[in-house]
């Protein structure tokens, strides 16, 4: 029985030192044709994955241009708008001035507040103050200056001096009842 294992071992080890120089030839050359086939194919899957990049970028590339030229365009546009609507807001102002606001001349003299005041502008403005004649009382006022002008007990008015320049004046008058004390 011994010699029976003993034989079988050897019989064992014969099969498998049994492949032929040809065989092992044959699969180190299949093992290399693979190697070969893996290296092709990784490399056509990235080259198609390099051009499709290549593709979208050059579609991102024209579209940005493209968004480009329309923001150029609205920039454009919007400039154009904000032009036209300070024109008609100008005109607007001349035609109906906002309420309780007036552009008065030198030498010219407008009746205000529903007639309670008469304002004129003596001469022409100097460089930081204009003179103003408001019911027949001479006030010199700065832009900003709000004067205080009282026509009877129950009422007091304001005239404020917004702006002015060598043409005209901007000011706003107006009157309400006065708190009695």
């Amino acid at each position: 029985m011994t010699e029976t294992t003993r034989s079988s071992r050897p019989e064992r080890a014969n099969a498998l030192v049994s492949l032929t120089t040809g065989q092992i030839w044959l699969g180190v050359l299949l093992v290399l044709l693979g190697g070969a086939g893996c290296y092709a194919l990784g490399r056509s899957v990235a080259r198609l994955e390099v051009n499709s990049a290549r593709a979208l970028n050059q579609q991102l590339q024209s579209e940005s241009e493209k968004l480009k030229a329309t923001i150029a365009d609205q920039t454009a546009n919007l400039a154009s708008l904000q032009a036209d609507l300070t024109k008609a807001r100008a005109a607007l102002n001349a035609i109906m001035p906002a309420a309780n606001s007036y552009a008065i001349n030198p030498n010219q003299s407008i009746v205000v507040a529903d007639g309670r005041l008469t304002i004129g502008m003596i001469g022409s403005p100097a460089n930081g103050s204009i003179n103003l004649n408001i019911n027949g009382k001479q006030q010199t006022a700065s832009a900003g200056d709000v004067i205080h002008v009282a026509l009877d007990d129950a009422t007091g008015c304001e005239v404020a001096l917004q702006s002015f320049d060598m043409f005209k004046a901007l000011l706003a008058a107006s009157c309400a009842a006065t708190k009695p004390q």
